[in-house]
């Protein structure tokens, strides 16, 4: 609209020019003629100026209409513009909640990673301290054994000079007599154990000679500064596989003892503990009552009579195999372990004689089986065990009740939940062995 103002200046200065120029006070035709041009042209000035008038209104028409539309575009564009705003401010948080959340995690696992160290060190600690106490408590056991033995000792020196000086003031006579019934208090003892023995089927064992003796040891490669063991008892009772399970191996590792439903081991096996620290040998004995080892024969057979000691070993039936392994043991002062192998086994037989079918049974109720089961094969085990003893005139001793499965377990380290007498019955046979390697060295010291 700028430029419609020029023009309608333009056309009034145009007629003011032409009425002083040629309307003077006496037109002439001339002026009259010029004046009907002017105003002609003021018409066509005033159409032209219309005409201009109805574009300038169109124009701005359009300009509004586009300025509208500007408007328009530039709220969809703010808002468009708003809605991304929004939805990165959206993005921005959950960004920061994210990296929140991740920072959160890294601390709790650098403080759980720093907790779990500092309880690590912590026990650590607790155990050196516990094994520092343990060993300060053996030294001190040993020392006080070792007093013991030294007042034993001196004690024994004088009891000996005491009988000796009566024993000088005993008239000869007397001595004379009593040697003479001491015979024949042995000689009827002798004869007693001998026709008791007769009535009981136990073969006579011989006492074997020093030749007999060196032989045997030879045989098994015995050594002083090791712990040899015999695993004996009738075939099939399970031998190779406790022998096993004592030296942690089950019965297809390397180095185990050879196993079977008949019996697979036909002569002596030796068997060193896996542990280099340990100074164990283990031996696994042919079984006594087969056709190549009669019974009565089986002690003398085998050499027992030169092993530190001698585990006792059956499946089902404590015979009167075992019990003259026993009475020879007491014989040779040798110390000698009742085990009762196959536990888990029993136990399972005895769960299914009370109704028990499958592992699909409920638990509780399972577990009430067992129990019962379990409580059930051990106080038969050692009625019959000491029933046997008493007949025998033996002492009645321990009965150690296991399974290979957890006596493996047990010897590793662990401990079963299902275990019997598995750590009671190493813990017995190890103190055994650390006795016996404190007398031999006590003996070495004094000799």
């Amino acid at each position: 609209m700028a430029w419609v103002i020029p023009v309608m200046a333009v056309g009034w200065l145009a007629t003011k020019y032409i009425e002083h120029r040629f309307l003077g006070p006496n037109p002439t035709y001339a002026a009259i003629e010029a004046r009907k041009c002017a105003e002609l042209e003021r018409d066509r000035a005033i159409m032209d100026l219309d005409s201009m008038k109805a574009q300038v209104a169109q124009l701005v028409q359009s300009m509004q209409s586009i300025q509208s539309r500007t408007v328009q575009f530039q709220q969809d564009a703010m808002s468009a513009a708003a809605t991304a705003q929004q939805r990165t401010q959206e993005q921005m948080r959950a960004m920061v909640e994210a990296e929140r959340a991740a920072n959160a995690a890294r601390f709790a696992a650098e403080s759980a990673a720093r907790l779990a160290t500092e309880d690590s060190k912590k026990k650590a600690r607790e155990a050196e301290a516990e094994r520092q106490r343990t060993q300060a408590a053996l030294e001190e056991a040993q020392r006080a054994a070792e007093a013991s033995k030294q007042d034993a000792e001196r004690l024994q020196r004088a009891a000996e000079e005491e009988k000796k000086k009566a024993e000088e003031a005993v008239a000869k006579s007397e001595a004379a007599r009593k040697a003479a019934e001491k015979d024949v208090c042995e000689a009827t003892a002798a004869k007693e154990d001998a026709e008791r023995r007769l009535r009981e089927g136990i073969q006579p064992v011989l006492t074997p000679t020093p030749q007999e003796i060196l032989a045997a040891q030879a045989k098994i490669q015995y050594q002083e500064n090791l712990f040899h063991f015999a695993v004996a008892g009738r075939a099939g009772g399970g031998k190779s596989s406790l022998i096993n399970a004592f030296r942690g191996l089950s019965n297809r590792e390397a180095g185990s003892a050879r196993t079977g439903v008949t019996e697979t081991t036909l002569t002596v096996g030796r068997y060193p503990d896996p542990d280099e620290r340990c100074q164990h040998v283990w031996y696994d004995l042919p079984g006594a009552g087969t056709i190549k080892i009669p019974d009565w024969q089986y002690f003398n057979a085998q050499g027992l009579y030169v092993f530190d000691c001698i585990v006792v070993l059956f499946d089902n039936r404590f015979t009167h195999t075992d019990i003259a392994i026993l009475l020879n043991g007491r014989r040779f002062k040798i110390p000698t372990y009742i085990v009762r192998s196959k536990a888990d086994q029993h136990i399972r037989n005895i769960m299914k004689e009370m109704g028990y079918e499958s592992d699909d049974e409920d638990r509780s109720q399972r577990l009430t089986l067992y129990m019962a089961a379990r409580e059930q094969l051990v106080d038969e085990t050692r009625r019959n065990v000491k029933a046997n003893l008493a007949e025998a005139n033996l002492p009645d001793q321990k009965v150690y009740v296991v399974s290979s499965s957890c006596l493996q377990a047990v010897a590793k380290g662990e401990q079963p939940s299902r275990a019997i007498d598995e750590i009671q019955l190493l813990n017995d046979l190890y103190t055994e062995a650390q006795a016996r390697r404190v007398r031999h060295e006590s003996e070495g010291v004094s000799t």
